[in-house]
Parts: structure tokens; C-alpha cells; sequence
């Protein structure tokens, strides 16, 4: 993701919007208002800057003229933190990104926990924290490389028709990161 890209992309709203369409699919500005609370002027707006910066499309198989359906592009983007954080251009927007993605990952987690879930889906989820690792920033590198090909091995194409139909969709959020030891700071 480039600075522009960044910088189209981070607000608030843009982002529950992006999120919303990725999760779960093509919505209008009608519907994306009523989920999120907004007027559907404000959200057309913001729908019509995530085109501009390439995050969403119109859904030409749906709708009217007077109905435009959105969807996510289906593109994989990475945003290395590192190409941003020297820019005073980019600095502000890379802060509020970071902080609706942290946010929303805990929002994500905290609706998980106060859902109520059939025992064999609230048996299978989990959140795991370890704390008892040393590493090099090669090895951390490395174990967050080897997580990420894990799971991709359990991506599915969407709308596959072989997909076990008590499969659910899933969130995996993994952190990890360095911290500083007790009398390091």
C-alpha cells in the first residue's frame, strides 16, 4: 500500500465500511448505513473514496440505477509500517490506521466472547497469548512468515461448492511483536 492509498483509506468510517464489505459481502449504501448507524449520504461519499483509492468496486450484476451495489476488490495488500513512519505526510494517517485496526480486532474478539455459541464452536475458538519466547528479529520474522502460510493453507476459494456446510467463516488475528523487559525501558 502506498501513501496515497494509506491516506485514502484512513478514517474511521472507511474502514468499518471496507471491513464490512469484506466480511460480508456486496452492500448498498442504504444497507452499509442502516449496519453502521449512518446517514447514507455520509456513507455514499465515503464508498465513492474507496473506489477513487481502489479498495472497492461497483457490483455491476446487481442493482439499478438508482441502487449501487459496492464490493471489496479482491486484492492482497500489505502495509509495511516501516515505509511511513518517517513521512510527516503519511504519519497521521498511518496512526489513525493503526489505531481502527487495533480497535476493530478488539471489538471482533470482545462480541466473540460475549456471543453465545454452540459448544463445539466456542470449544474450537481460542486466544492465545505466550509470553515465554526470546527471539532475534530474524526468528520473529520467520515465525510470523511460517503462521501466515499456515493459515493459508485453510483458505478456501469463496463460494465454494465443496465447502462443508458447517463450516463458518473465521477470524484469525494474530499479534506479535516485541516487548521491552521489566528495568529496559
Amino acid at each position: 500500500m502506498d501513501a496515497r492509498s494509506l491516506r485514502g483509506l484512513a478514517h474511521p468510517l472507511r474502514m468499518r465500511i471496507l471491513d464490512l464489505l469484506t466480511l460480508d459481502g456486496p452492500d448498498t449504501a442504504t444497507g452499509l448505513g442502516r449496519r453502521l448507524g449512518e446517514n447514507t449520504g455520509t456513507v455514499s461519499w465515503h464508498l465513492r473514496h474507496l473506489a477513487d483509492h481502489g479498495f472497492i468496486e461497483e457490483d455491476t450484476g446487481r442493482g439499478t440505477k438508482r441502487e449501487r451495489w459496492w464490493q471489496a476488490v479482491q486484492a492482497s495488500r500489505r502495509l509495511d509500517t516501516n515505509d511511513f513512519r518517517d513521512d510527516p505526510d503519511s504519519r497521521g494517517a498511518l496512526s489513525v490506521y493503526l489505531h481502527e485496526t487495533v480497535q476493530r480486532d478488539f471489538e471482533q474478539v470482545t462480541t466473540y466472547l460475549a456471543e453465545d455459541w454452540d459448544p463445539r464452536w466456542r470449544d474450537a475458538g481460542t486466544l492465545l497469548r505466550r509470553g515465554d519466547l526470546h527471539l532475534t528479529p530474524h526468528q520473529l520474522t520467520a515465525l510470523n512468515a511460517e503462521l501466515e502460510q499456515v493459515i493459508d493453507r485453510y483458505r478456501s476459494p469463496a463460494g465454494d461448492p465443496l465447502a462443508d456446510p458447517d463450516a463458518r467463516p473465521v477470524l484469525v488475528q494474530l499479534q506479535s511483536f516485541p516487548r521491552r523487559e521489566r528495568g529496559a525501558r
